[in-house]
């Protein structure tokens, strides 16, 4: 057969064309980019024969998520292509936003604007090699090469079936992934389809600055986002001691919590990350000469091998460090404050609870179906919210109600959560990453390094659920919007049960606006490696 995208000039053009076709995660470009796909591979030959297994599948909200089958006669054994389609938002190019999604003529433009460039950027440039734009490198090269599989699975070249996934919300809540969980397993039923294994095309991540190393995963790292909504005690800011400034309540968290080397976890030379805040705020709605009373802050937390139970027990902690940090610092600045205005400082006690903790103590105080009524109202009267600010009204509206326990630190969590993934100890990802660094360095001198965590977040994340649910309860007991606007499918991700690897481009800078893609590699290079990762794979006994 004739192949369309087997070159690298083919394979460039083709992703082109899926960058320009904008995809911004929410936006209508991403509730349409599916289609476009759709039609790309339609008029193949194998879709003419076969328009069955190719299919768009929708999700609650409207998107839609695509699965394209080659079938190889006989076979039952198959591998899933997983990729995303979305993309972040383009505010960080600046003047050049209109240029983000024109990979062509952006890399034009900074040859003429070198001077933004920073030199490792610049030297990159100047070799002609890379293409700058939204998508290219995160992640439209890896599905513009898995395309290309399905090519070569049509033209008889595997032993085995390939069943190519692309979703989309990777970037923020993965709500095409979740949805996916269950048609796989429908798929499976269909076709009579046996899963061997998951192979995504994330493009590699640098592990420090001016990286030059190539890397294979064999798993992904976890995420939990990490709330504490500060409830403190209104008062005037003439009065300062007769209140409670929740924003000083959350500064003492985040001393404590912030960049955290205890919440490290080493899994042989990977480490974790320290936690970070993503987001911290006051409530107040406008200005006015009452303290703040309400705060929240949001943080992110990476995990490998750690239980959620023991994560949640050190969340709890550090907040009843922090609770004590409050407690004594005010004292302190009132006894300061007691030397020039004579009074006797009263001491302050700061409660500690889990959203859990707060949701049987409003359900006591007011009733199951009161505090359910005024979940559901809010969840209505502020519907358009994303889940994270949902998750922190809900938490709100409860601490409000339970406000005799303020001033309190409540502990709660938000979507999404990634469950950490590992094939360590797999026997066939292990012999086929063994046999695929072999064959990269005998056949392009190319020297790559097994990882088994890929750093950047993935959906790869829900092909397995190795976590107890007596485990996993923590961290869903204590998120409001758990079992309402979000779910995890545990059943359906245990039913696929599948180990995973990821084979992808060399890019750099995701997330900025000098991402690039690098182009003798992806479209040279990878191809053949990324073949030859799944023929290992169908060859290797389960």
């Amino acid at each position: 057969m004739a192949f369309q995208w087997k070159t690298k000039e083919k394979l460039t053009e083709l992703l082109t064309k899926l960058v320009e076709y904008d995809s911004i995660t929410g936006s209508e470009g991403e509730a349409t980019f599916p289609e476009y796909v759709y039609y790309l591979l339609k008029d193949l030959d194998y879709y003419q024969q076969e328009p069955e297994h190719l299919t768009l599948h929708p999700i609650k909200d409207g998107r839609r998520f695509l699965t394209a089958l080659v079938k190889k006669p006989g076979a039952s054994k198959t591998i899933v292509l997983l990729s995303h389609f979305d993309v972040v938002d383009v505010q960080d190019y600046g003047d050049l936003k209109h240029l983000a999604f024109r990979p062509r003529e952006l890399t034009n433009m900074f040859t003429m604007r070198k001077e933004l460039l920073s030199d490792p950027v610049k030297t990159e440039l100047e070799t002609g090699d890379w293409l700058f734009g939204r998508g290219t490198m995160d992640m439209k090269a890896g599905l513009t090469v898995q395309i290309a599989m399905l090519e070569r699975a049509m033209a008889g070249e595997f032993d085995g079936n390939l069943l190519l996934l692309t979703v989309p919300d990777e970037e923020a809540n993965s709500s095409g992934m979740l949805a996916a969980c269950e048609i796989l397993n429908q798929l499976k039923k269909t076709h009579g389809l046996e899963y061997e294994t998951c192979v995504n095309s994330e493009p590699m991540f640098t592990r420090y600055p001016n990286d030059q190393n190539y890397y294979i995963y064999t798993g992904s790292i976890g995420k939990i986002l990490a709330g504490f909504f500060c409830y403190g005690k209104e008062t005037h800011v003439g009065e300062p001691f007769s209140g409670l400034n929740a924003t000083a309540m959350s500064a003492e968290i985040s001393r404590l919590l912030e960049l955290n080397e205890e919440y490290c976890e080493k899994a042989g030379d990977e480490v974790t990350p320290p936690p970070t805040c993503l987001l911290q705020k006051d409530l107040k709605d406008e200005y006015s000469v009452q303290i703040p009373h309400l705060s929240v802050s949001l943080y992110n937390l990476l995990i490998m091998r750690r239980p959620l139970s023991e994560v949640h027990t050190m969340l709890k902690k550090t907040a009843l460090a922090a609770a004590e940090g409050i407690e004594k610092k005010y004292l302190q600045k009132a006894k300061a404050f007691s030397d020039l205005v004579s009074y006797q400082p009263d001491p302050l006690k700061v409660t500690v609870l889990s959203y859990k903790e707060l949701f049987e103590l409003a359900i006591e105080k007011a009733g199951r179906q009161e505090v359910e009524r005024r979940i559901v109202n809010l969840t209505a009267s502020m519907g358009g919210l994303d889940d994270r600010s949902l998750s922190i009204q809900i938490a709100a509206e409860l601490s409000g109600l339970c406000k005799e326990q303020s001033p309190m630190i409540v502990l709660f969590y938000a979507p999404p959560y990634y469950p950490a993934v590992s094939s360590a100890g797999d026997e066939r990802i292990e012999k086929t990453a063994s046999d695929l660094k072999e064959y990269a360095k005998m056949t392009y001198n190319i020297s790559l390094e097994s990882i088994n965590y890929f750093p950047g977040l993935s959906d790869l994340s829900f092909f397995q659920l190795k976590e107890g649910e007596e485990s996993m309860s923590d961290l869903m007991d204590s998120m409001p919007l758990y079992g309402k606007q979000y779910t995890l499918p545990i059943k359906a991700i245990k039913n696929l049960n599948m180990p995973v690897i990821n084979v992808g481009p060399v890019g750099r800078d995701a997330h900025q606006w000098t991402e690039r893609v690098h182009l003798p590699y992806t479209f040279e290079k990878l191809p053949d490696l990324l073949a030859f990762t799944i023929q290992s794979i169908f060859k290797e006994p389960a």
